[in-house]
């Protein structure tokens, strides 16, 4: 198991170089984390019980087990929270939404989540050899230690299962790791405490000699070794872990380099298909919340939304419809992806408060579409290809993709909507359903994880970045450095 000192501190990240590392060796592994929160979801088949085909689990566990070589499942991640407001998630149970959990209070909850986690462990347990097993937050949370089924509970029931042993990690880069790791120790429970079997420094800048003699004294308060010191990696070509927002810019302002503007508006989600473009050579990549950030971009991006009228509500406050409005009468590019794609059409229709509030509102008016709220949600894996496209998309005419939608709304393309002569349909998927549509320069898509996609980004940018495998190997390969190789042998070998 991987704990952290706090969020952030790189749990996801190690567990996801360690799956990799493990199944390098023909170990048979397979991620597990109890419950994760985040925005950033991906598409896997539905549990055998459920009506459902598809199903959501939490990307960092999608993309953990591509690193295991297997192929992800619900059982992997059978809780995931996905914040809604400050004090209120959607709660998915084996990846279909439970509404009745939301409602109820937060310690009467964890004992149904709880359960259905457990039934997940002992299904994944039973298949594999070697589960790697990922905590949230911190395991010395006190106030929560009696419902905590994610660090304690998951630990407890892999240790009654057979060997068990974990690694506490903690984020050097903020300061104060050494004191986060003797805090957290300290605080572990005490029947927890033999099985932590190493100290992991993450995000290490500059010469390692300076941590001498810190590691000693760690070993010499509390027994456990320091057994990796990570330096930071700003080149892993992963998704930030659990829906982490990472807004700094990638690339510099030059002549000739490509600027790409994606709007972060409060209810942001799936932000981590972005990602490969922060790899592309030659693209500047930001993220923006004010239209004067908007005036030097070549391309603007409006990404998915957990409450699309409540993000497009909070453009026009800030002004930012206008300076996207200006943007594509300059014929320059928009892409709007999901939520981003329903916010560019002409309305919004939600008689039954599905998106979040009743009612019905315009839309920014750049395609000619009219989406309206319904549900079932539509939680699947599609085959998209792009129909024969006009400048300035006519790259991508053809090109084939791997992608994913999760949404409710229904968008229909209106006849005389708009004064736009090259408005056509752009992608479908494999069942010859409409999934985009393209007005002059912008462009709209219901499909996820486009980016992903080497055919994409070859279409888009005429580069080859390097793939998802070459990254996770990378990433095995680095911890391999860094870590004590005999640490990683007893941990990882069955």
């Amino acid at each position: 198991m991987v704990w952290g000192t706090s969020s952030g501190a790189g749990k996801s990240l190690l567990a996801t170089a360690l799956c990799r590392w493990a199944a390098q060796r023909g170990i048979d592994v397979a991620p597990f984390k109890a419950q994760n929160m985040s925005n950033n979801a991906r598409v896997v088949p539905g549990l055998a019980q459920h009506d459902e085909t598809y199903a959501k689990i939490g990307a960092a566990q999608y993309f953990q087990a591509i690193a295991a070589r297997v192929t992800p499942s619900v059982d992997m991640n059978p809780v995931l929270l996905k914040p809604e407001r400050d004090t209120a998630s959607q709660v998915v149970l084996h990846g279909q939404v439970a509404p009745h959990l939301a409602k109820l209070p937060w310690r009467e909850r964890s004992v149904h989540l709880a359960e259905a986690a457990r039934e997940s462990f002992v299904r994944l347990s039973a298949q594999h050899e070697l589960l790697v097993m990922e905590g949230a937050g911190s395991p010395a949370e006190i106030n929560l230690a009696a419902h905590d089924y994610v660090n304690l509970g998951a630990a407890r029931w892999a240790r009654a299962a057979g060997e068990f042993s974990a690694l506490l990690v903690a984020d050097i880069d903020r300061g104060g790791a050494f004191a986060h790791l003797f805090g957290t120790w300290t605080l572990l429970a005490d029947d927890l405490k033999p099985t932590l079997v190493g100290f992991v420094l993450n995000k290490f800048r500059g010469d390692a000699q300076l941590l001498a003699p810190g590691a000693q004294q760690m070993q010499a308060l509390s027994g456990v070794p320091v057994v990796g010191v990570l330096p930071m990696q700003q080149d892993h070509g992963l998704p930030e872990e659990d829906g982490v927002f990472d807004d700094r810019p990638t690339g510099h302002p030059q002549k000739g380099r490509l600027r790409v503007a994606i709007v972060a508006y409060p209810r942001i989600s799936n932000i981590d298909e972005f990602q490969p473009l922060r790899q592309v050579p030659g693209l500047q990549v930001g993220w923006v919340r004010q239209p004067s950030e908007l005036a030097a971009a070549d391309w603007i991006i409006l990404p998915g939304s957990k409450q699309v009228s409540g993000d497009l509500q909070w453009l026009r406050e800030r002004g930012l419809d206008v300076a996207i409005a200006r943007h594509a009468a300059a014929g320059r590019k928009i892409l709007g992806v999901c939520g981003g794609l329903q916010m560019l059409g002409q309305s919004l229709d939600d008689p039954a408060g599905v998106d979040g509030a009743v009612g019905s509102m315009p839309g920014l008016g750049l395609l000619p579409l009219s989406t309206r709220y319904e549900l079932p949600k539509r939680v699947l894996q599609v085959q998209a290809r792009f129909a024969t496209l006009a400048a300035p998309w006519q790259s991508l005419g053809g090109v084939q993709a791997h992608a994913y939608e999760i949404r409710t709304g229904v968008t229909r393309l209106q006849d005389s909507a708009v004064d736009c002569a090259a408005c056509t349909v752009a992608l479908r998927d494999h069942r010859g359903d409409a999934i985009g549509w393209q007005c002059g320069p912008v462009l709209g898509v219901y499909a996820h994880g486009l980016f992903e996609e080497a055919s994409v980004v070859r279409a888009l940018f005429g580069v080859r970045t390097r793939t998802l495998d070459a990254s996770l190997d990378r990433l095995a390969d680095f911890v391999d450095r860094h870590m004590q190789r005999h640490v990683l042998e007893r941990m990882l070998r069955p």
